[in-house]
């Protein structure tokens, strides 16, 4: 299957698009995972993932595991892994070589990239067994990248991170539009279910979506990689301990505090440090901030930045729809 979408940022044209739901297509993909990464661990990852289903955490359920393979060819491929009728074949069915998705997942010279992998690895340990290794979080990597402490504090969503990196406007519009039709079916409010995810056959606009979620990550990544190792370090700790709080009985998967990126004062000071002299404004300045207490910052896709009190908070900063709560104003939300 091959459907048209936008462009991206390196004109990606038709995106490859297949459908996996047995348990031979799982040792096939398997098989070619083991194969790509079989020399030493590649310089740029070729592996891109999302996750989507209904409460996406340890408390709901894992529908559709999308994941992106780029290896650099003009068109990569992408495969919706249909976990919610696999189940526990997607990852222990052995390939060839013996190896599961699971042994790849949890191989740490094998690099993966997410976009705020917290409720993603959640699920994944929760339901699975699967404690994921060698992640790579651009949400992270993205945060990590910005010139001072006062500009760090709060994370981006996905959507925000595409609107202000892509410079294709014509390929924006398409992509934000095939994320909208995805929203409808899935948002209450607008007569949808999260019980979509687990409509079989998989909807064409659910599939367009889900590859929306991941088509940018492998321009983002190389966005912000950097060579800077202290930078570097400190992002690869951070996603580790996001993967590892996300595997412990108090792991929370809602709330406002996951708009906050996790940058302490010492790990501010050092990141100032990467992005050389300039104005600075640490945790212990307290005259250099100028947020409201009783405010947090929300992300809407077609504003720079909303202020909300707490009794009307959003979490948009998570990558999808399952980070919210029913109640919540979803109107407001513009699911990555």
């Amino acid at each position: 299957m091959s459907i048209r979408l936008n462009e991206t940022l390196h004109t990606m044209g038709e995106i490859k698009t297949e459908i996996i739901n047995a348990a031979k297509q799982i040792g096939d993909l398997v098989d070619s995972l083991i194969l790509r990464h079989a020399p030493a661990k590649p310089l740029e990852p070729t592996m891109y993932i999302d996750l989507e289903g209904v409460n996406l955490c340890r408390e709901g359920t894992l529908s559709i595991f999308t994941l992106l393979i780029d290896t650099g060819t003009p068109t990569p491929s992408v495969y919706l892994i249909d976990v919610f009728s696999l189940g526990m074949q997607t990852f222990e069915t052995t390939g060839a070589k013996g190896q599961t998705l699971k042994d790849v997942l949890q191989n740490e010279n094998i690099p993966k990239v997410f976009f705020d992998v917290r409720n993603d690895a959640d699920v994944l340990f929760a339901h699975f067994g699967v404690a994921l290794q060698g992640v790579q979080d651009v949400q992270l990597m993205e945060s990590a990248s910005r010139a001072t402490a006062r500009s760090r504090k709060h994370l981006n969503s996905l959507a925000r991170c595409v609107e202000q990196y892509s410079p294709d406007r014509r390929g924006l519009a398409s992509w934000k539009l095939a994320k909208e039709n995805g929203t409808k079916l899935f948002n209450p409010k607008s007569g949808g279910s999260f019980t979509v995810f687990e409509k079989r056959p998989i909807p064409s606009e659910i599939i367009s979506y889900c590859v929306g979620d991941v088509q940018y990550l492998p321009q983002l990544w190389k966005r912000f990689e950097v060579a800077a190792n202290m930078q570097r370090d400190l992002v690869n700790n951070e996603t580790r301990e996001r993967v590892l709080a996300s595997q412990r009985p108090g792991y929370k998967p809602n709330g406002p505090s996951r708009t906050l990126a996790p940058w302490n004062e010492d790990q501010n000071r050092t990141l100032d440090r990467c992005h050389g002299p300039g104005p600075r404004a640490h945790f212990d300045d307290d005259e250099a901030w100028d947020f409201d207490d009783d405010k947090v910052w929300d992300f809407d896709y077609e504003e720079d930045f909303v202020f909300s009190t707490y009794d009307d908070w959003v979490d948009d900063s998570p990558t999808n729809c399952r980070d919210i709560i029913p109640e919540w104003d979803l109107d407001l939300y513009y699911s990555d």
